[in-house]
């Protein structure tokens, strides 16, 4: 179904192309289409056979496929990379760009970035009850006892931006 103007057009036009009408001026009498879009449309179904737009306009993206990997990569070993610094790596591979464009081609690509979830820092209370169940259990027998805690502890707050990949 189309769906534009220019899409009816050029149904319109193959469909009268494939019926064998090949007369510019009878075209136009029948769909009172410009004559000058015509010309165009023919040429193109004479080239290419078809209208569907050619592609290849516009400028070439600075971001290559190879690019994009070293990007991949580089975030992988170190998710807390900047965009500066990432324009500087790929600068060393030969691929110029600012990192604007950096930042913009990684969001396209589906990464974000975000702070950590802020947790609070340890008070000077819970310092003290943690030295005093220390000094409480100094002499205890820690032949049988098997700690198991995976909780991770920053003495600073942590405020670098990490790029994620997103679901």
């Amino acid at each position: 179904m189309p769906t534009s103007n220019r899409e009816t057009q050029y149904q319109t036009l193959l469909h009268l192309w494939n019926e064998g009408e090949r007369n510019v001026k009878e075209l136009h009498r029948i769909t009172k289409i410009p004559i000058r879009t015509i010309y165009r449309n023919i040429k193109k179904l004479e080239e290419s056979g078809t209208l569907e737009h050619a592609g290849g306009n516009g400028r070439p993206k600075k971001i290559t496929a190879d690019a994009s990997r070293a990007l991949g990569q580089y975030i992988r070993r170190d998710s807390s990379i900047s965009t500066r610094t990432l324009a500087i790596k790929l600068s060393g591979i030969g691929v110029e760009t600012s990192y604007r464009t950096v930042a913009r081609h990684l969001k396209d690509i589906g990464y974000s970035k975000s702070l950590p979830k802020t947790t609070p820092m340890l008070t000077n209370v819970h310092k003290q009850k943690r030295v005093l169940w220390a000094q409480k259990h100094l002499n205890d027998n820690w032949e049988q006892t098997l700690f198991s805690d995976e909780t991770a502890f920053q003495l600073f707050r942590n405020t670098v931006e990490c790029w994620h990949k997103g679901a």
